[in-house]
């Protein structure tokens, strides 16, 4: 595969405040959608036990000399759970269990994120997409329904187009339309990714500034801001100022314009039977953008999930789930 997306989640872009005011600041803001709904630390110490909603084992895998940390739970056909860019498993926390029930759910730390190494490679589409097809013949999966959000759905239709034996089926989370920059509503998101500030200063603002964006982006993302604990908001700060997380944010910048000229132009030769779930209050690309998706990829089935935003699966999984269970199993 020659071109493909940035699957990069605007989601991952989006910040309030002195992130309108300074280009530099609004870039600092992708640093802060890479903790939303996280809990994550450094791959030198990973945990031996996936700490959100329920413990559960965190596995590790080698794909293409990267350790690669994810769940594995249930028995069943195999499904797997892809967060957005610069998110983590824990964006999945609350599909676990009910899933696993059908089931074999597997939800990855895609590298440069979460627990998973963080290489010094380009992040380009075609070496994000070796790493799922490395890890599905890692963990002996030769084909699975991939569900992904945001970002983690750019990346779910490039496997679904480049690698389609591989693809059962395909649920898109408020995913990555064509024609992305037109179709952002945040004028914080489009600075994000129109700056040029390099990774020293991106770097030096997380360190002084981290700290008084983190809310107002977890805000920008979730809907319903009584999901906001102080225990979800401190583990967003916590998370914060994890090593080696600023190349692969940055990488949208680069990446984006693979993802306009290849993937976005093939949405209609999408195959496999698809779901596109969207949250009603989505922030980063509104409720249209999903309309609009849905249409492009003939014969998919649209849902709109109410009083979510950016993240629903995280914000309504009561309806999300059984969405899933639904579709899945038909």
């Amino acid at each position: 595969m020659k071109q493909s997306s940035s699957w990069n989640s605007p989601k991952d872009l989006l910040a309030r405040g002195h992130a309108c005011r300074h280009p530099y600041l609004a870039l600092l803001a992708l640093t802060f959608l890479c903790h939303i709904v996280t809990a994550c630390s450094s791959p030198s110490s990973i945990p031996a036990q996936f700490d959100a909603i329920e413990r559960m084992p965190i596995h590790t895998v080698l794909v293409h000399g990267q350790r690669i940390a994810y769940l594995d739970v249930g028995a069943g056909p195999s499904i797997i759970l892809i967060h957005g860019f610069g998110g983590s498993m824990w964006q999945w926390e609350y599909q676990q269990h009910a899933l696993s029930q059908h089931f074999r759910v597997l939800t990855l730390d895609l590298p440069g994120a979460g627990l998973s190494d963080k290489p010094e490679i380009d992040y380009r589409p075609d070496e994000m997409l070796g790493f799922v097809v490395g890890f599905m013949d890692t963990v002996k999966i030769p084909q699975a329904t991939l569900v992904g959000n945001s970002m983690g759905a750019g990346l779910a239709i490039g496997m679904a187009l480049a690698h389609p034996t591989r693809v059962a089926k395909l649920v898109l989370v408020d995913g990555l339309p064509q024609h992305v920059m037109d179709k952002l509503t945040s004028p914080s998101v489009r600075q994000a990714l129109e700056t040029s500030a390099p990774p020293w200063l991106v770097s030096f603002g997380n360190l002084l500034f981290g700290g008084a964006m983190t809310e107002s982006v977890l805000k920008e993302i979730v809907h319903d801001p009584a999901l906001l604990t102080p225990a979800v908001i401190e583990r967003s700060n916590r998370n914060r100022q994890q090593p080696g997380l600023i190349k692969p944010i940055l990488a949208v910048r680069e990446n984006l314009p693979l993802w306009e000229a290849g993937f976005a132009t093939r949405l209609g030769e999408i195959t496999q039977p698809t779901l596109v779930l969207w949250g009603e209050e989505d922030r980063v690309f509104p409720i249209a953008v999903g309309e609009e998706l849905h249409q492009t990829i003939k014969g998919s089935r649209f849902i709109r999930i109410p009083n979510a935003g950016h993240i629903p699966q995280w914000e309504r999984p009561d309806l999300v789930n059984q969405e899933l269970i639904t579709f899945i199993r038909a």
